[in-house]
């Protein structure tokens, strides 16, 4: 909110002071629209608010050269406007920035509208692109990381409540469970924009672009918890098709994995957090090979499961994945977890000071 009204209030000064125009409302407006998007999708969106403001201010011009104002003029070119955005992408805020443009370029002054409109957002896009750029451009190691630890807390929270059901035979409480681990789906799918998201901030923006190694190496560990979601719902379909007995065995072992996930989503980027979840892992793991093999289907279905996402933890921790699959069979293994991703340097070179 701070930025916001900073950046329109910075946007109207330049606007009338500097430009001398004398009703510069969409300077602000555009440097507000401009930063309404998510971290990591800001200086995206206010370039395409740009594009939108020139396409349908040209798609004006044009129309209102050649057919002159009027009701069809005004059709036309919201028309062309349009379909012009969408053929470069359809964003919604290209394809409505540039329908505005070329109504108030038809529809007001004969043009000279549209002409002080891209002036302004001009003027708006830039006061926008200064902050989300330079001055408050959020660090894309850190976006990954929040992104990751709210993923690895949801997971956390399903398995929580997969160990409670298999306590008390519950499958209300397992239903609860699933429900979870299926709208885990859409973090994972915001997840997945943050990453792509963080990539962007690292080549484009001036003050982050040393994260470009950091950030592609992290988001290569990032990518493992798709993996680590879908086992985990593997994991309770599997623990709750068992019988009384064995799911009452298994709670303590998916009690352990959920207390594990909650740890890590405390801290995903510190490297002793990720060695201790990779040794917690693997003791789940030895455990699961030292007890008694069972014979039934369902029971042996829902210890692959636990092994499996015993693995998946180990190899998002930093375990090579043939090393992981390796330890969870066998239930033996040690290894040494590498430092995490971390940035080589604060914005414009200052030292980060040490712990």
């Amino acid at each position: 909110m701070l930025q916001g009204t900073a950046a329109a209030t910075a946007a109207w000064v330049i606007a009338e002071r500097v430009v001398s125009h004398d009703e510069p409302f969409f300077a602000p407006i555009a440097a507000v629209v401009a930063l309404n998007a998510s971290l990591g999708e800001r200086g995206r969106n206010a370039v395409r608010l740009l594009l939108g403001v020139l396409v349908g201010i040209i798609a004006g011009e044009i129309t209102l050269a050649a057919l002159g104002g009027g009701y069809g003029s005004l059709a036309l070119a919201v028309f062309a406007a349009t379909a012009v955005a969408r053929a470069l992408g359809g964003a919604r805020i290209v394809i409505a920035q540039a329908a505005a443009g070329a109504i108030l370029t038809v529809a007001v002054a004969n043009g000279e509208a549209g002409t002080q409109r891209l002036v302004d957002a001009l003027i708006g896009v830039g006061v926008a692109l200064l902050f989300t750029q330079v001055l408050f451009s959020p660090e894309p190691l850190a976006l990954l990381r929040r992104a990751e630890a709210a993923a690895l807390a949801d997971m956390a929270e399903a398995l929580r409540l997969t160990a409670r059901a298999l306590e008390r035979d519950d499958d209300d409480v397992a239903e609860r469970a699933m429900s979870q681990l299926r709208t885990l789906r859409d973090g994972l799918s915001e997840l997945g924009r943050t990453r792509a998201a963080s990539g962007r901030v690292a080549r484009r923006s001036a003050v982050w672009r040393s994260q470009i190694a950091p950030v592609v190496r992290e988001t290569e560990d990032a990518g493992r918890l798709d993996l680590l979601g879908g086992s985990c719902l593997t994991l309770t379909r599997a623990a709750m098709a068992t019988d009384t007995a064995c799911r009452r065995r298994l709670a303590p072992r998916v009690h352990e994995l959920a207390d594990m996930l909650v740890d890590l989503a405390g801290s995903p980027g510190d490297r002793s957090t990720r060695q201790e979840a990779a040794d917690r892992a693997l003791e789940v793991a030895r455990r699961l090979a030292t007890g008694d093999s069972p014979s039934e289907a369902e029971a042996v279905a829902a210890i692959v499961a636990m092994r499996t996402v015993a693995s998946d933890v180990m190899v998002f921790a930093g375990v090579d994945v043939e090393q992981a699959d390796a330890a969870v069979r066998e239930g033996t293994g040690e290894f040494r977890v590498p430092a995490p991703p971390s940035p080589s340097r604060a914005p414009f070179g200052l030292r980060r000071p040490t712990r």
